[in-house]
């Protein structure tokens, strides 16, 4: 009871949250300088033993809350939060220290280094160095060093739903904050495109990836945290809410992303459940669809349709659409002509998008990490791509108890193809599926025997 009453009141806080940054903007900035006091503050006093799960607590919540400080301009930095999660993970390795069989992520790290030199040589020169180096690096440095710490980390199933509850809250607030600026969106629309006004005023690609990731820890709640009726019913609700807003963004990858991770966490979770526990999560499954289904119709309903036509990959009169990728096959193509010119080496971190932006006037970025990682890394791209992707399965080979494990990894491989690593939730997401679950016995108390 008590939980419920902590988890109700963290809600209705982060809502309030979410309203009082729409009414006074200059509220985020202090939201960001009392969120951070507050968990450096927390990380400091608590034992050793807890820092590993106090650091990613601190890091999920920075996580979660990124699109809203950017959007809002609250953080010190664009960049804030990855650079927040690096920052905070490096304490966590002093403290804790890390594995010795991560040593791959480290390799992964040094194969990023030489693509800097590349770059020193390959940018043109009314190209920022500095900014451009940072803006393409910042994500898989936050992505190395947060599974260097993240490797073969002990903890508890009861736990590892701590640290996605600290993703969630702020994206709560997040969607309050969407609600109010953009009450109506039947006034903002005029196409099936990714809708910026719909998406609270900033990136519908961002907006929509947090917010699936939303939907995906909602859901996951729905389902192993919702032991009463009340808990149910508000974690249902949650998730129409939130899915409604990461819908009519327009936006579609974040949707189908979450979509996705949704179903490979309850397989896993189905088939690890017990007999008795299939047919409860049957009757929550049937809630579930209840919920998405909602979705779909109120998003309907408010768009007049113009929802329906975007993910049947039509235009506002109908007509089918020729790329149903919105553009990034082609850039996909161009990276890896990147990668086939410069073999070895690559073409130098940003390059990409620099090149881009001297043949056709405009640097769009690339939004799959796998081909910018081999186009501007070469035969190191192909390694860390290797790296990445097989590296969690030894872990998983010595230890199966990690029901998310193929959900997060689904996350990050799905969000990095459509929106690269513009925000660090990939890179986080990515480390959690590292982490060593085990089950916590709970303590018996034994009533001393006098003699």
């Amino acid at each position: 009871m008590k939980f419920k009453n902590l988890y109700i009141i963290a809600i209705g806080l982060h809502v309030l949250i979410g309203m009082l940054i729409y009414y006074n903007e200059t509220l985020a900035k202090l939201y960001f300088a009392l969120a951070l006091l507050f968990f450096v503050y927390r990380i400091i006093v608590v034992p050793d033993s807890s820092k590993t799960i106090e650091i990613l607590k601190t890091c999920a919540y920075f996580v979660g809350a990124e699109v809203l400080l950017r959007m809002t301009k609250g953080a010190i930095a664009y960049e804030a939060s990855k650079y927040l999660v690096i920052v905070f993970v490096m304490i966590g390795m002093f403290y804790r220290g890390i594995s010795g069989k991560a040593y791959p992520y480290f390799i992964y790290l040094m194969f990023l280094v030489p693509s800097i030199f590349v770059a020193s040589t390959t940018l043109s020169f009314d190209a920022n160095f500095r900014t451009n180096i940072a803006f393409v690096l910042s994500g898989p440095i936050c992505l190395g060093l947060a599974a260097l710490f993240a490797y073969d980390k002990k903890i508890s199933n009861k736990e590892l739903s701590e640290v996605l509850l600290y993703i969630l809250l702020p994206i709560i607030a997040h969607t309050a904050y969407i609600y109010f600026y953009t009450p109506s969106i039947k006034e903002v629309l005029s196409s099936t495109a990714s809708n910026r006004a719909a998406s609270g005023g900033f990136g519908p690609n961002q907006v929509a990836t947090v917010l699936g990731l939303g939907m995906f820890i909602i859901a996951v709640r729905l389902f192993t945290k919702s032991p009463t009726p009340v808990l149910k019913i508000l974690n249902a609700v949650i998730l129409v809410l939130i899915s409604y807003r990461a819908v009519v963004t327009f936006s579609r990858g974040g949707v189908v992303t979450a979509v996705i991770v949704i179903i490979a966490f309850l397989v896993i979770y189905f088939f690890k459940a017990s007999a008795r526990k299939k047919n409860e999560i049957f009757m929550v499954f049937l809630l579930f669809c209840l919920s998405l289904m909602a979705t779909w119709v109120i998003s309907s309903k408010e768009s007049e349709g113009y929802i329906d036509l975007r993910y049947a990959n039509k235009d506002h009169l109908g007509r089918e659409k020729g790329d149903l990728t919105t553009g990034r096959v082609a850039l996909f193509m161009d990276e890896l002509e990147g990668f086939v010119s410069s073999p070895f080496l690559g073409i130098g971190s940003s390059r990409a998008k620099d090149m881009r932006l001297e043949i056709e006037g405009q640097g769009v970025t690339s939004h799959s990490e796998i081909s910018r990682l081999l186009a501007e890394h070469g035969i190191l791209g192909i390694i860390m791509v290797l790296i990445l992707v097989f590296k969690p399965f030894d872990l998983r080979s010595r230890n199966k108890s990690n029901y998310y494990f193929y959900a997060f990894l689904c996350f990050w491989f799905l969000t990095i193809n459509h929106s690269s690593m513009r925000i660090a939730a990939p890179a986080f997401i990515y480390a959690l599926s590292l982490l060593k679950i085990v089950n916590v016995k709970p303590t018996v108390h034994r009533k001393q025997v006098k003699a």
